[in-house]
């Protein structure tokens, strides 16, 4: 549950929420289009079913779309699904290496602010740098 909290909070910080809940919305007016250009379909929730056993690249069969229109919807709701998906997930990668990062820049800043101070350090202050140092080096 933390961690679904921490990701909404990265969408949010980075505005990728907006493009989840577009196509979120595009999902619905998909079905719609789709619900009301295919025979078969003959429900609403049967056109939601649909637009997510292609999202899902399932392909159950159960449904199919057989007029044009519904074609056109399906491929074009599986390119934007794509396109989503890439660049949310290059949202968050991207914001947890801006984290790691800042990070690192701290901790060598820290670092290099104890180095000035070395001939005041005592001898328990050295070994704790150099104990950070070999850590430093092993990640």
């Amino acid at each position: 549950m933390k961690r679904l909290r921490i990701l909404g909070e990265i969408l949010r910080r980075t505005h990728a929420d907006k493009i989840l809940l577009g196509f979120v919305a595009f999902v619905f007016v998909d079905a719609l289009m789709i619900w009301l250009a295919e025979p078969d379909i003959t429900r609403y929730g049967d056109a939601l079913w649909y637009c997510y056993v292609a999202l899902a690249t399932i392909g159950f069969g159960d449904i199919v779309a057989k007029t044009l229109v519904g074609r056109v919807c399906t491929v074009v709701l599986s390119l934007y699904a794509t396109l989503v998906i890439a660049i949310v997930t290059g949202v968050v990668v991207n914001y947890y290496m801006q984290i790691i990062q800042l990070r690192q820049k701290e901790t060598l800043t820290n670092l290099m602010d104890k180095l000035e101070q070395l001939p005041q350090m005592s001898t328990e202050e050295l070994q704790e740098i150099s104990d950070n140092v070999k850590h430093f080096r092993k990640s």
